[in-house]
């Protein structure tokens, strides 16, 4: 049995860790390095507003939330839990993929602190946004695949996102980004709660409405020094385990404009034969959607506690992440 490491792919728009943070040493000096990488504060990246404006914005969240992940998993380290096989979605793969091995923290950090520097889009611009989508299972069955996204054939409007099976199995949630008017419109035509903007959110990630995000990373992600992972590392772009520097710079490179999928990387984590999974922060609801092994979400000092009992109650040998025989 193996331990699996989960990081999701929000932007950390909230303060979250002050209690890690105040709880271990190794949580604060990571924090403090974090800062000397970026040129931000301690304060900017835990818990202070994030900027006004929009793409400073969405890089000091990026900062925020990885950071955030990455104490995590030094925490864990410190009493000897470590991910046998990791992955992540979005920012999440990017944070997997440096605990993998696959680029240093402080590449990773210095690329998501020089993210501010995108020029903005034009005033003009139309508005872009996200929204949550509720479809049926196909036949009531998960495992049939996606369904349709309730915005198919709609101009403005792009499927960026499959976090999979409800618990209940009864239906899937989808991430929809486009543009603004159009995410508005879909929601007051579809059934009540089938569609649900997300207010505050006016970035359509993963979607090719991100394109001059993309275009002004490539080069900087093209100088950034990529190596195979060392851990088994599951894409959130597609079925597959990242297993050279090149496909991890590839799944850089795409990450902005192309569609997540939390379903390829849990899948691929129990092909591997993780049978417990650790979400790193906050940014994976709890409780509400289905996997396919037993998960523990940490993002306070408590949860790091349950984790390590039930990583033994599993039989997991804490030196290595792999089961006591």
């Amino acid at each position: 049995m193996t331990l699996g490491y989960l990081f999701g792919g929000g932007v950390g728009t909230e303060p979250h860790g002050l209690e890690l943070y105040h709880e271990y040493p190794v949580v604060r000096s990571w924090y403090e390095q974090v800062a000397r990488w970026t040129g931000l504060t301690v304060g900017q990246i835990l818990e202070d507003d994030l900027p006004a404006a929009q793409e400073e914005r969405q890089s000091v969240g990026t900062v925020r939330e990885a950071a955030l992940a990455i104490g995590v998993h030094d925490a864990l380290a410190q009493y000897g839990l470590r991910p046998t096989a990791i992955g992540g979605l979005s920012l999440g793969a990017m944070t997997a993929s440096a605990l993998a091995g696959a680029l240093s923290r402080q590449e990773l950090f210095e690329m998501l602190a020089g993210a501010r520097d995108t020029p903005e889009l034009p005033a003009d611009a139309p508005a872009q946004g996200i929204a949550l989508a509720f479809a049926q299972t196909a036949d009531g069955d998960p495992a049939r695949g996606g369904p349709a996204h309730p915005g198919e054939g709609r101009a403005g409007i792009h499927l960026a996102g499959d976090f999979g099976p409800t618990a209940d199995g009864k239906q899937r949630i989808l991430m929809l980004a486009g543009h603004a008017e159009a995410l508005g419109a879909l929601a007051a035509e579809a059934p009540p709660g089938t569609v649900v903007p997300l207010p505050g959110r006016t970035i359509a990630v993963h979607s090719p409405l991100r394109r001059h995000f993309r275009d002004f990373m490539a080069p900087r992600i093209d100088a950034m020094a990529f190596s195979d992972p060392q851990l088994p590392l599951l894409s959130c772009l597609e079925p597959k385990k990242l297993t050279s520097g090149d496909e991890v710079r590839d799944l850089f490179q795409r990450n902005s404009t192309d569609p997540i999928s939390l379903v390829d990387v849990y899948t691929g984590m129990k092909a591997e034969g993780v049978e417990l999974g650790l979400v790193m922060g906050p940014s994976i609801p709890e409780g509400i959607l289905a996997f396919p092994f037993p998960v523990v979400h940490i993002e306070k000092p408590e949860h790091i506690q349950q984790a390590l009992s039930t990583a033994y109650d599993l039989g997991i040998d804490l030196t290595g992440g792999q089961v006591r025989t």
